[in-house]
């Protein structure tokens, strides 16, 4: 490839109010994305009430976001060469509308899908994208800053998501969901083009590689699909769960070997060869898919077993925010005076502090106790997607920053996937066996159970009555015990991180200064 000619010239960064202006926008365009990526969730109930299809079906709207979504971001980096940064996130943000519009009027599920898969694909380039102008607005100095900006809406977004959606559905109708995006992405996007439409950047005329995008769409989309039906299809005791994984284990390793062997791949591979990104991207994905997998087994631990409404089971989950927002700033402003894998280093004790409280979780436990840890993992949470996407991106130069951020961001987000479906599943198969284990101690041979039978007898319950009390108390017990393996797990799983991230060698100012800079 001709080397191409560097970009024609540097932008200089953003000052006053166009500064403020276009962070807005671009942390608005981020809120909008992550926001949905989540709002459908607590829906579902709504949406396929409405539109007459079973919940099973119904998931679909969430499902076809994901792949759709999945298959576009790691494309960032190639998408961006062929039509330059600027156009790319402008055109994304109003098909985002577009689609958006278009989810909220479908009359049936089938139009309902096909435009939550629009919404997913051009939904893909605009976290990478806005990543990369936000850097390119600031000075080198305070691109640190930027990033923990960009980090707090990537934060409050997805708990914002359920709180709103549960009460968009309760209060309207569900296609508001969809439709609170029109006026924001509106904006965003107007913004968006008075600000930054004379600093676009390069675009190339590179030849498509076709072969590496079909073998992208199949694997990335096979993998999608085993993760989010595995669990109602029962994982690998389903045929189709298996041909899935076959298509995703087989198209994976063919588009590797592709992608290495091509001038032009669609996804540059050989950012992994750089240490700060492989092992960065390693410890930012393990650690995303245990925070995401915690968001879902949380909510639903408190639901299902110790029967919190939606919106209480929200308010508890909401706190993580608070510090969430205050911090960030703070860490920024440090972060290039300090080393971040420091940063990082403590980000990963607080996780594992937040995960050792909640193993110590059981049935009477009172929303105090629950809060504490919550409120520890906001603080946590501002001090690891700031030095992580650091060290991610340091040294990287600027043209490669959209395909860097994209390929992280893909692994991250895929990682958050596995997570939730991981964990989801080991909650059930512990559950299970926590429930045989303890149904192995009733029967006439115990005592404790005798008494517990005669109690509820006594109380005028008949016996198949109290044999249901019983065993619903089991159940809550055995779900208790599975939850609190789990976080049990999750909290060693984080200290065994913090090797990885000394694996890294950033830069004394880690964030991308050369990235932010070498404009």
């Amino acid at each position: 490839m001709s080397a191409a000619p560097r970009p024609q010239a540097p932008h200089p960064p953003l000052k006053g109010p166009q500064l403020a202006m276009g962070t807005l926008a671009l942390s608005l365009a981020v809120f909008m994305n992550v926001l949905d990526s989540s709002i459908a969730n607590v829906s579902i109930p709504a949406i396929s009430g409405n539109l007459g299809v079973s919940p099973q079906q119904g998931t679909w709207v969430i499902t076809s976001f994901a792949v759709a979504n999945a298959i576009s971001v790691p494309l960032t980096g190639w998408l961006t060469t062929h039509f330059g940064q600027v156009r790319l996130f402008l055109s994304s943000i109003l098909l985002f509308v577009i689609s958006s519009w278009l989810c909220g009027m479908a009359p049936n599920i089938e139009i309902l899908i096909a435009a939550r898969i629009l919404q997913g694909a051009v939904a893909g380039p605009m976290i990478p994208l806005s990543q990369a102008l936000l850097l390119g607005s600031y000075p080198p100095s305070k691109s640190s800053m930027a990033l923990a900006l960009w980090g707090m809406t990537t934060l409050v977004a997805p708990i914002m998501g359920p709180l709103l959606g549960g009460w968009i559905s309760d209060n309207y109708t569900w296609p508001w969901i969809f439709y609170i995006n029109i006026p924001v992405g509106l904006f965003t996007a107007w913004a968006t083009w008075s600000i930054y439409r004379k600093r676009e950047s390069q675009i190339k005329n590179l030849p498509i590689d076709k072969v590496g995008l079909f073998l992208l769409v199949i694997w990335v989309g096979a993998l999608q699909l085993m993760l989010d039906k595995g669990k109602e299809l029962d994982w690998f005791n389903s045929g189709e769960i298996i041909l899935l994984t076959v298509v995703a284990v087989v198209g994976l390793i063919y588009f590797v070997i592709w992608e290495l062997g091509q001038d032009h791949p669609v996804v540059d591979l050989s950012l992994f060869k750089g240490r700060n990104f492989s092992a960065g991207v390693i410890a930012i994905s393990i650690g995303y898919g245990l925070f995401f997998g915690s968001l879902v087994i949380m909510p639903l631990w408190l639901q299902t077993q110790l029967s919190y409404t939606a919106t209480e089971a929200g308010k508890v989950m909401a706190p993580v925010g608070i510090f969430a927002i205050l911090l960030s700033p703070i860490i920024g402003k440090i972060l290039p005076k300090v080393d971040a894998r420091k940063i990082a280093s403590a980000a990963f004790l607080g996780f594992a502090l937040v995960f050792f409280l909640r193993s110590g979780f059981n049935t009477e436990v009172d929303t105090y106790t629950l809060l504490i840890p919550t409120l520890i993992q906001g603080a946590a949470m501002s001090m690891f997607f700031i030095p992580l996407t650091s060290i991610i991106l340091s040294g990287q130069p600027p043209d490669k920053i959209p395909a860097a951020s994209g390929l992280s961001n893909f692994v991250r987000i895929m990682c958050g996937g596995m997570g939730a479906s991981i964990m989801t599943t080991i909650w059930d198969s512990r559950s299970t066996l926590h429930h045989a284990q303890m149904t192995e101690l009733t029967g006439s041979s115990y005592p404790t159970f005798v008494q517990s039978m005669q109690n509820l007898i006594q109380q005028g319950i008949p016996e198949q009555g109290a044999y249901a009390i019983i065993d619903r108390t089991i159940s809550v017990q055995a779900s208790t015990m599975a939850a609190t393996d789990i976080f049990w797990m999750s909290a060693y799983m984080f200290i065994g991180l913090i090797g990885l991230v000394w694996l890294t060698k950033p830069k004394k100012s880690a964030v991308p200064v050369d990235a932010g800079g070498a404009h």
